[in-house]
């Protein structure tokens, strides 16, 4: 009973504490991971197991998350690989953003300099939710872009006219794959890959030019981390770099990571909507 008293007085205290970071701020960066997604209803990828609980055809075919994902992958079962990438497109095509998302744009909207986002998703879920799209950085693409498999050309266009037709059953698509406007060859997702040497990145190095400008105007920035792991630990580098370089801090929600580098960060074992509703309960007005 001491123990779990204990863990509430902790809890609440580091809620209080990450409200008052972002009281103090001048700005929110908002990192987010695949873990943002999932109180959205967006499958959890993380080990071969919550793979395949998403995609059992690609189970029985013996493709793990790595084979898939990849360049080869459209070069030795295109119906497969676009099959697992439609079946995305379209998945996040019609998901909703969570209630979270809102929070953080309404929060970012109070401050002077306002708010931004860094992401490893690919699936443009931040643009959905509203936020300025000038403001966000996809470090590793975007599944709502299309470039050349091959690539023939520099050139990145709009995913907008490819409808998917994909067999859920086994993970294979039906319609023709979209094609390269430049030589007529396959066309692919404009994502960074395993072992990808084809990603077309001005699109995304736009974006962190962009997000590094905004960044060096800030004076009191505060990241608040949402669902991102340490497996591709691309959003924690950030979320480091921005305390670092830019003397900011840092809120972590993670449910089995949620470790800070500094006493002055706050890290919390919650998932995004649960974590973000009890800090919004702090807030209260002038951010609710």
């Amino acid at each position: 009973m001491h123990n779990t008293a204990n863990q509430a007085v902790d809890k609440k205290a580091a809620i209080e504490l990450a409200a008052a970071l972002i009281e103090q701020a001048d700005a929110i960066i908002v990192a987010a991971g695949a873990g943002m997604g999932i109180d959205s209803g967006l499958p959890d990828f993380r080990g071969k197991d919550g793979f395949w609980r998403a995609y059992p055809a690609l189970r029985h075919a013996g493709l793990d998350f790595y084979s898939i994902a990849s360049p080869q992958a459209f070069h030795v079962s295109p119906e497969v690989a676009w099959g697992f990438y439609g079946h995305r497109l379209a998945l996040y095509r019609r998901t909703r953003p969570h209630s979270g998302f809102e929070m953080l744009k309404r929060w970012g909207e109070r401050l002077s300099h306002g708010v931004a986002v860094f992401t490893s998703n690919v699936d443009g879920q931040f643009q959905k939710a509203g936020f300025d799209p000038a403001l966000i950085h996809e470090c590793h693409g975007s599944i709502h872009h299309l470039q050349c498999l091959e690539p023939c050309c520099e050139e990145i266009w709009r995913a907008d006219d490819f409808i998917p037709d994909v067999d859920d059953q086994h993970c294979r698509l039906r319609n023709l794959p979209p094609v390269c406007p430049r030589c007529g060859g396959m066309a692919r997702p404009n994502i960074l890959m395993f072992n990808d040497s084809g990603w077309i990145e001005h699109r995304s190095a736009g974006q962190e030019a962009r997000l590094d400008r905004w960044l060096s105007n800030t004076k009191r920035p505060v990241v608040i981390e949402v669902g991102a792991g340490t497996t591709i630990p691309s959003v924690r580098h950030f979320s480091h770099r921005v305390i670092q370089e830019h003397g900011g801090r840092l809120i972590r929600l993670n449910p089995g990571e949620c470790d800070v580098p500094t006493k002055r960060d706050v890290g919390l074992p919650l998932g995004a909507a649960e974590g973000l509703a009890l800090m919004a309960e702090v807030l209260g007005s002038p951010f609710g």
